[in-house]
């Protein structure tokens, strides 16, 4: 298993370094024989109005599957800790998922969802802003797959959203959480030869 480990706004020192490799090492104790490698991102924010200020990131690289979790708190051993917890829970989630698809027919995913009555206001009194600038651009591989196999790698990656290629129409499209509970997925409309 490859282990790499980064830092934004902080010097990873051979403390650090051991204490990520012991926790993940620990985290994905039952799991190596799918797991090739994991990546950790920690980072330090410098803004004083920031409460967690200590971040790490952590994406694991199982079975061509990308499992990913990122947790903050005041103190970065804490966020290790919290990450390392998370991508346990993720791992094992993953693995019971693989097991249960070997045993059982998939079952569609719109015959999983419940309709749930919505019980807390839609629409906060804050406008949503966007960033000026882009801050950050991701490069992954896009390996063609089913809307659900976009749903089982939406729930993997602690995401709101997920972009895959679809394989039933070669297109990019995106699944996402609903805020009204469910998933959406979205998709090029057709062009038939108008620019509508």
């Amino acid at each position: 298993m490859k282990l790499l480990i980064q830092g934004n706004n902080i010097t990873v020192t051979d403390s650090i370094h051991d204490y990520v490799q012991q926790k993940l090492e620990k985290a994905v104790k039952h799991f190596q024989n799918i797991t090739t490698k994991i990546d950790v991102h920690l980072s330090v924010n410098s803004n004083a109005r920031v409460v967690d200020k200590h971040k790490a990131e952590v994406t694991v690289y199982a079975n061509g599957t990308v499992i990913r979790a990122q947790e903050g708190s005041e103190n970065l051993y804490a966020s290790v800790d919290l990450v390392s917890d998370k991508i346990a829970r993720q791992l094992r989630k993953y693995k019971e998922k693989q097991l249960h698809k070997k045993t059982h027919a998939q079952v569609k995913t719109k015959d999983i969802l419940e309709e749930e009555p919505i019980e807390a206001p839609l629409i906060s009194d804050r406008a949503p802003e966007l960033p000026n600038e882009v801050v950050r651009t991701k490069y992954f591989s896009m390996p063609p797959m089913t809307t659900e196999e976009a749903l089982e790698q939406l729930q993997l990656v602690d995401h709101d959203f997920y972009m895959f290629l679809n394989s039933a129409t070669n297109e990019i499209n995106v699944i996402y959480c609903r805020n009204h509970g469910g998933y959406g997925v979205i998709q090029p409309k057709p062009n038939n030869g108008n620019n509508e």
